[in-house]
């Protein structure tokens, strides 16, 4: 193994190798590929392998490398539905956040001086720009190096055999409701890409909107490679998924928790449930003496989200006596999947 310290830097990083550090020149996402690689290479090529090659990008703060650095320099890059969002119709929680692209993005996530004269919305989109393209070009070193992988594994002759999977650990805000990171129950942030490539048992250019879990992967890559799955495993194996057979009793419902209140860019601790339809999240706003979480609590709040409707979340309908039947029994859901993961509801969750 190979890791970073933390997060680490993007631009020659101390790196440590089975317990020894060290620094290394180089763009990280580059070196991260150079050892997934190295190590492939090195390989017995008369057993299984299983090689997970994790990327430090494109986490804040976004450091291109020199070779993307003046990729969309001429490009206006579209801001998102939402990104004016005044945060009215919702819980307070969303307006009391500190991520918000026109005022908290700092003078590193900047680069350089915001210049004179522009009016608070020009400086806004003017912010957005500097932020959005050097993500994107974070992310187009991601490509780079997965292309340098799947050549790899083309060269060798081993694609039929080999399950090669993208994916990440939360989704983030770009731009969406005027923010940048993640935390929020919100689609953007909630959601994740997964992207799979099996030949043997996926067709190209399938996609499925079944509901799978990042605690669903672990029994999918046991089931893959024909090891047992233990019964103390949370998640269930989606392969059958992969080749269109759902099962009948497949989820349509999950849980998600943040705890850490206050800590990261104000976040109100909070919990909730989404179904195929519907969202429901419940601002706690208590740190619980947890270490990570900090005061002062919050006043608690609900919210409810008609994603059929409402897909950008813009409007809670918590309070809407139409909506009465789906919050009793999305409570009801969302017990259920506390009780069934083993946490513990908030004094309020009934009332």
């Amino acid at each position: 193994w190979n890791v970073l310290p933390g997060q680490g830097l993007y631009h020659d990083p101390e790196m440590i190798e089975m317990g020894e550090r060290s620094t290394r020149r180089g763009y990280t996402t580059d070196l991260i590929t150079d050892y997934g690689l190295e190590w492939l290479r090195g390989r017995d090529r008369e057993r299984p392998f299983c090689l997970m090659v994790h990327h430090k990008a494109p986490h804040r703060p976004w450091e291109p490398d020199d070779k993307h650095a003046e990729m969309y320099k001429d490009v206006d890059i579209p801001q998102p539905e939402t990104f004016d969002d005044d945060y009215s119709n919702r819980a307070q929680a969303a307006a009391a956040a500190r991520m918000r692209v026109e005022r908290d993005l700092n003078a590193e996530d900047l680069k350089v001086p915001v210049p004179e004269g522009l009016s608070p919305a020009e400086e806004k989109s003017w912010k957005y720009q500097r932020y959005i393209k050097d993500y994107l070009r974070c992310v187009a070193s991601i490509d780079d190096n997965v292309g340098r992988l799947l050549d790899y594994i083309e060269k060798e002759d081993i694609g039929e055999e080999t399950i090669v999977i993208y994916t990440s650990d939360q989704g983030f805000f770009l731009g969406d409701h005027g923010w940048y990171d993640k935390r929020f129950m919100y689609e953007e942030s909630l959601r994740m890409p997964f992207l799979i490539r099996y030949p043997r048992e996926v067709a190209p250019g399938s996609v499925n909107s079944d509901m799978i879990l990042n605690v669903d992967f672990p029994a999918t890559f046991l089931d893959c490679a024909g090891v047992d799955i233990p019964s103390s495993f949370q998640g269930r194996s989606f392969r059958p998924l992969l080749s269109g057979e759902t099962p009948a009793d497949w989820q349509t419902s999950m849980y998600y928790r943040y705890w850490m209140h206050g800590a990261h860019h104000n976040v109100c601790a909070h919990y909730g449930v989404r179904t195929l339809r519907y969202k429901l999240i419940y601002y706690y706003g208590d740190p619980l003496g947890q270490e990570g979480a900090i005061g002062p609590k919050t006043q608690p709040e609900w919210e409810l989200f008609d994603l059929e409707k409402d897909p950008c979340e813009m409007n809670s309908v918590y309070a809407d006596p139409a909506y009465a039947e789906v919050v009793v029994e999305l409570k009801a859901e969302l017990a259920r999947l506390q009780e069934k993961v083993g946490d513990e509801p908030y004094g309020a969750l009934h009332h």
